[in-house]
């Protein structure tokens, strides 16, 4: 056939972000997996290992295994990739603001194993810039998580040449409303503040920046305007080769060459008629392998359940077969790529290219991303990017199948089995956790750990390269939450920005006329004022943008709201709650942690005299869990099938006008 090449596109790595209870049950998942013809893997793991807690302790208190493995020490690591050989392993993390010790522990792991430096391939996450804006998983502020990044990088350029020590994340900025234009802008933005620090820092030749761009990796966001996001992604690999060879000359295309991989759109998914998220995750993956001269080269898909649970072994085999019957099966590898000459793809991708570049242009005058974090800038950005977004579903200007239209629908066999379509985490075993890294503490050379603690603590307050101290503490049995305690005494701990104070939910309809009239008799039939509204974050879930989504429209509705961040103790949030004097307290919890964090908030209200205050909780919350908070005291139960903002704002005030006996 005419246009066949003489040789297929070759197969991208093929993941599912995979991980969860242990690393010894996270070891047998990943078995299994492999059996099954995944190519790499890609570890989750839980929010205690990426904030810096060991599982014992207090602000790790139901976080321990929920969203991925926990991962305390050398053992762990060991544990985690039993029988797995790591010479041959391609191993992507997502791990941020911890990300140089988990490289720590895996490459100590790996050389007990036999396997040197030279031979390790994988990718640690380490995008910090965008866990101030979205995933909400950073520790340190700025300039200290630039500092360890850069370091790493340094490093591992040096010692594991194969390794890919930052992944500049995108995915999650248009999980927080970026669009096509702010995800690539920003997120280039990132990445040149990167590259600058490296060159900066002294600690490599001007020679060695081909090799530091030649490592620099990407991971992309790809949503179901599929043709949208491969022009996306065209714009993306246009621009990195100009940005590359403009401002640090590199000469050779290959090192410029964009390097990325994806994880399709999960927020995307539905939790009302799940089965719909088959079609949505298909067309998602065409958007970012369509395209060869812009194919991801490593993809890893949802569930078809996340918006459910944690997807048991079952649904994540299902995706992997996605990908296999695309690659294997179809003829897309095949051919040349399919839209080099095409019209409406060349100007889609020229209106992308020229709007980041804008982006970009706003952001070097703020001073660089950094700058911009700091300000509010980007964060605000986002909020209200994603206000508009969801005034769009809400109006029915952009059409959800089964959520804002088509909403009748047959019962689900996939769903009629109650509990058993999601995976459940054992209660026991945070438990497990505790005592466990307990003991291994108890049972390592404590003088050694000392030493290396204190090694670590000393290269910290100076400007040394903070990789061969993190790689002693790994050796000497130092764990997560230790060595995360010794860079927060150094370094410090960062809040960042909200980003509330410039987003607006856009005009206003009938319906929040409406609203606004209950709010205001609402407030004067309680004796005037404004109604007051507290958004907590309990927990370590940094996963803000619904939380931030109805700060937004409660305070355009008229509320006075109070949203202190992220990563708030049950304490803390008791703390606000009567110190503000407020009407309401809106709960918003996504790690599934909800049935620990949720009672300790309700038995902190009793205990301070206000058990008459209401309670509500956004989040992923099971059925039978939910009804056990609305057992424990809980008025409302949202999760994300209530998409309509408006109406839960509403709810909202009707929850106020029962607890206070208002007809």
């Amino acid at each position: 056939m005419e246009g066949r090449l003489p040789e297929r596109d070759r197969p991208w790595v093929m993941r599912t972000y995979a991980g969860h209870s242990s690393a010894t049950a996270s070891n047998a998942l990943f078995r299994r997996n492999l059996d099954k013809g995944q190519t790499g893997l890609s570890v989750a793991f839980d929010l205690p290992t990426q904030t810096g807690y060991d599982p014992d302790h207090p602000l790790a208190a139901g976080e321990v295994g929920r969203v991925g493995v926990p991962i305390s020490h050398l053992g762990d690591m060991r544990a985690l990739f039993d029988g797995i050989p790591l010479a041959e392993a391609n191993t992507s993390m997502t791990i941020n603001a911890t990300a140089m010790w988990l490289l720590a522990l895996y490459v100590v792991a790996a050389e007990e194993r036999g396997a040197a430096g030279a031979e390790l391939s994988g990718t640690t996450q380490n995008d910090i810039v965008k866990e101030y804006l979205s995933r909400g998983t950073h520790i340190f502020p700025p300039g200290p998580s630039l500092r360890l990044t850069t370091d790493m990088i340094a490093w591992t350029v040096a010692n594991v040449p194969r390794w890919n020590p930052i992944n500049v994340c995108s995915y999650h900025l248009q999980e927080a409303g970026a669009t096509p234009v702010q995800e690539v802008g920003f997120a280039l933005a990132t990445a040149v503040a990167v590259l600058d620090a490296v060159r900066d820092s002294g600690q490599l030749s001007a020679e060695r920046m081909g090799d530091v761009v030649a490592r620099m990796s990407f991971f992309v966001n790809s949503g179901v305007r599929f043709v949208e996001e491969m022009a996306k992604m065209r714009a993306f690999v246009a621009l990195w080769d100009e940005i590359t060879a403009s401002r640090y000359q590199i000469d050779d295309p290959r090192q410029r060459r964009l390097r990325y991989g994806v994880q399709v759109n999960s927020l995307g998914l539905t939790e009302a008629q799940p089965e719909n998220n088959v079609q949505r995750i298909v067309l998602e993956m065409l958007g970012v392998t369509l395209s060869r001269s812009a194919r991801a080269r490593a993809v890893q898909l949802p569930a078809w359940n996340e918006a459910l649970g944690l997807p048991r072994p079952w649904d994540q085999q299902w995706s992997l077969r996605m990908q296999q019957v695309l690659a294997l099966e179809s003829d897309l590898l095949d051919y040349p790529d399919l839209f080099d000459g095409s019209p409406v793809v060349s100007a889609l991708v020229d209106s992308i290219v020229a709007g980041a570049r804008r982006e970009l242009e706003a952001i070097e005058r703020l001073g660089g991303v950094v700058a911009a974090v700091d300000s509010g800038y980007l964060k605000a950005e986002l909020v209200a990017s994603l206000a508009e977004r969801r005034r769009r579903i809400e109006s029915g200007d952009e059409v959800v199948v089964g959520v804002n239209r088509y909403v009748d629908t047959e019962p689900s066999p996939l769903t009629t089995t109650g509990a058993d379509h999601v995976e459940l985490v054992d209660p026991a075993v945070e438990a497990q956790a505790a005592a466990a890294v307990r003991e291994w503490r108890d049972a390592r050379d404590q003088a050694a750990a000392a030493a290396a603690l204190a090694g670590l603590r000393r290269e910290a307050a100076g400007t040394g390269n903070l990789m061969p101290a993190t790689i002693a503490c790994a050796r000497a049995g130092v764990t997560t939450g230790e060595w995360a305690g010794v860079l927060r005494e150094v370094f410090g701990e960062y809040r960042a920005p909200t980003g509330l104070s410039a987003a607006h939910a856009g005009g206003a309809d009938h319906s929040m006329v409406e609203v606004r009239e209950r709010v205001l008799r609402t407030a004067a039939d309680l004796g005037g004022g404004r109604l007051r509204l507290l958004v907590g974050k309990p927990g370590l879930d940094g996963h803000s943008n619904g939380a931030e989504q109805i700060a937004v429209r409660a305070r355009d509705a008229g509320f006075e709201v109070i949203y202190q961040g992220i990563r708030l103790t049950p304490e803390e949030i008791v703390a606000a709650a009567v110190e503000e004097d407020v009407d309401l307290v809106g709960l918003s919890v996504l790690s599934g942690s909800h049935l620990a964090a949720v009672p300790a908030v309700l038995d902190g209200l009793r205990a301070a005299g206000r058990a008459d205050l209401p309670v509500v909780v956004g989040g992923i919350i099971p059925p039978a869990d939910a009804d056990k908070l609305r057992a424990a005291g809980v008025a409302r139960v949202y999760t994300p099938k209530d998409y309509a903002l408006t109406a839960i704002v509403d709810d909202l005030v009707e929850v106020i006008r029962t607890a206070n006996a208002l007809t």
